[in-house]
C-alpha cells in the first residue's frame, strides 16, 4: 500500500472539490439569497484541509496498485460525501443536522436521489443549485469509475469489458490512460448535459430549472428543484425529453465513447446488453400501460404518459416522478420497484445490479434447463457471438449472492431500528440500487426516519454505488496484509 500517494491524491481531490463551492456561491450572490457565507466557509474549510493533507507528501510520485485503487475509490465518495454536507449544515436554510446533511450529500454524490428535505419550492436558489450540482459531479465520477477503473479492478464480472472499453489494460497498475479516458468521457457527459438543458429550456422550463434538471437527468440522480418533481411542469414535451435522456444516460458510456470516436450508431443495436435493456423498458411500459388502462386509473393518453415516464425513471434508477407510483393498483408498485434491481447498463450512471449481469444470470439459468435435457452437452454462454469465460460467470454469481446478502443484512438492521417491513425493505432497495424514492414511509422523503436508520442507508448508498465489492474488500484482513 502506498499511503503517501493515497494521501497526496486525497489532498488534491479535496482542494479540487473545494472549487465546486464557488458556482453555488455565485448563484447565491446573483439571487441575493444570503447563502453565500455558508458556501464560502465550506470552500475555505475544504481547501485548507486538502492543503494540510497534501503538503507533507506533495513530492511523492508512484503508480497506484490495484489495492491502492480500491482504497482511493472508497475514500473518494466517503470523504467528499462528508465535506459536501458542509453547506447544508452551515446554511440557515435548510440548516440540516449532521446526519441529514451527510445523508443528502451522499445521496447527491452517489446519484441516489433519496432526500430528507421538503419545501424545496421555498428554499434558497443556491441550495437548490448545489443539490443538483452534487448529482452532476457524482455522475461524472461514476462514469470514470465504471468505465476506466472497475473493469480494471475486476469487480463482479466487470472485467468483461477490460478488452473492449477505453482505459487501463495492464493487470497490476492503474495507468495514465485513465486520465485520457476521463477527459473523453467528460466531454461526452458535458455535451449530453448541455443538450439536455437546452431541450428542457426550449420545452418551457426556466433556465434555472433546465440547468438543474439536466444535471440530475444525465447523472440519473432524480433530485429536483420542486417538491412535485417533474410533475410540477405537467408537460408532455418535457417528459419525452426526460425519457430520452434518462434512457441514453442508462446506456454503457463506453458505447457512447465508441460512437464519439468512430461517428457511428449501429453498434448500439448490435450490443446484447442494450437490446436487453431497451426490450425490458418497452415490455414493462406496455404491461404498466395495460394495467393502468384496465383499472381506469387515468384516461388512456395520460396512462401512456405516466407509464412511459415512470417506468423509465424507476428502471434507470433516476427517481423523477410525475405520479405517485406507490399508490398505483395491483402489482405495479412492487413490479416497478423490483425493476430497479436490474437498473441500467454497466458503465453508465444508472444504479442497480446492471442489465449485463441479469442477462448473464438468465442465460445461465436457461443453460441449466438445457443441461437437464442434454446432460452431456457442452453449452457455452455467449453475448452476441462471443463466449463468456467461466471465471467471469462465477464473478457475476458471486456479485449477485453478495448483493442479496448485503440487502438482507441492511434490511434486518433497519427492522432493528423500529421501521415497518415495507418501509425497511423499500428503503434498503431504494438506496442500495441508488433509486431514491421508496414505498411506505419513504415514498415521498426519508426525513422521518430515525438517525440510526439514516446512517445505515448512507452506507447502503455507498455500497450500491461502489458495486458492493469495492467497499467490502476493505474489511477483509487479506486486503491489509503485506
Amino acid at each position: 500500500m502506498h499511503f503517501q500517494v493515497i494521501l497526496r491524491i486525497l489532498g488534491i481531490l479535496l482542494m479540487i472539490f473545494s472549487i465546486t463551492q464557488l458556482p453555488p456561491l455565485a448563484v447565491s450572490l446573483y439571487y441575493q439569497d444570503l447563502g453565500h457565507w455558508a458556501f464560502f466557509t465550506a470552500f475555505a474549510i475544504t481547501l485548507i484541509t486538502g492543503f494540510i493533507i497534501w503538503v507533507p507528501v506533495y513530492t511523492v510520485r508512484q503508480e497506484l496498485s490495484i489495492r491502492d485503487g480500491f482504497l482511493v475509490t472508497v475514500l473518494f465518495w466517503t470523504v467528499l460525501g462528508v465535506f459536501g454536507s458542509l453547506p447544508l449544515m452551515l446554511s440557515e436554510e435548510p440548516g440540516l443536522s449532521a446526519v441529514d446533511a451527510v445523508f443528502e450529500s451522499i445521496s447527491g454524490l452517489t446519484t441516489t436521489g433519496a432526500t430528507v428535505m421538503t419545501g424545496l419550492d421555498d428554499l434558497p436558489p443556491s441550495i437548490l443549485f448545489y443539490r443538483q450540482q452534487l448529482q452532476w459531479l457524482g455522475g461524472m465520477g461514476i462514469i470514470v469509475l465504471a468505465v476506466a477503473i472497475l473493469p480494471m479492478l475486476g469487480i463482479g464480472g466487470m472485467q468483461l469489458y477490460r478488452a473492449e472499453t477505453p482505459g487501463p489494460v495492464k493487470d497490476n497498475k492503474l495507468t495514465p490512460r485513465i486520465t485520457e479516458t476521463a477527459k473523453a468521457l467528460w466531454y461526452i457527459y458535458l455535451s449530453l448535459t448541455v443538450t439536455c438543458a437546452l431541450a428542457y429550456w426550449l420545452a418551457g422550463m426556466t433556465l434555472f430549472d433546465a440547468i438543474g434538471h439536466s444535471f440530475s437527468t444525465v447523472a440519473i440522480g432524480g433530485f429536483s428543484t420542486h417538491d412535485a418533481s417533474m410533475g410540477y411542469f405537467d408537460s408532455a414535451a418535457i417528459e419525452v425529453i426526460g425519457i430520452f435522456f434518462m434512457t441514453v444516460a442508462g446506456i454503457n458510456f463506453a458505447l457512447h465513447f465508441f460512437a464519439w470516436r468512430h461517428h457511428t450508431l449501429l453498434h448500439y443495436l448490435k450490443d446484447p446488453e442494450v437490446r436487453f435493456y431497451l426490450s425490458l423498458l418497452g415490455l414493462i411500459t406496455l404491461l404498466t400501460l395495460f394495467v393502468l388502462v384496465m383499472t381506469e386509473t387515468y384516461p388512456a393518453v395520460e396512462s401512456l404518459r405516466k407509464a412511459a415516464f415512470m417506468v423509465v425513471s424507476v428502471a434507470t434508477t433516476t427517481g423523477f416522478a410525475t405520479a405517485d407510483f406507490a399508490n398505483w393498483p395491483a402489482m405495479l408498485p412492487f413490479m416497478l420497484f423490483v425493476l430497479a434491481f436490474v437498473g441500467g447498463c454497466a458503465s453508465s450512471t444508472a444504479g442497480g445490479m446492471k442489465a449485463i449481469r441479469v442477462l448473464l444470470i438468465l442465460k445461465q439459468g436457461y443453460r441449466e434447463i438445457l443441461r437437464l435435457i442434454h446432460p452431456n452437452a457442452v453449452i457455452p454462454i455467449k453475448l452476441g457471438q462471443r463466449p463468456i469465460p467461466d471465471p467471469i460467470l462465477q464473478a457475476v454469481w458471486g456479485f449477485f449472492s453478495v448483493y442479496l446478502m448485503v440487502f438482507v443484512v441492511m434490511l434486518l438492521a433497519l427492522l432493528a431500528t423500529g421501521l415497518d417491513q415495507v418501509t425497511a425493505w423499500s428503503a434498503v432497495g431504494a438506496t442500495l440500487n441508488n433509486l431514491g424514492p421508496g414505498l411506505g414511509e419513504v415514498a415521498a422523503h426519508f426525513g422521518g426516519l430515525n438517525p440510526t436508520a439514516k446512517w445505515i442507508l448512507c452506507l447502503a448508498m455507498l455500497l450500491g454505488r461502489l458495486e458492493v465489492f469495492t467497499m467490502l474488500v476493505l474489511f477483509t484482513p487479506a486486503f491489509w496484509r503485506r
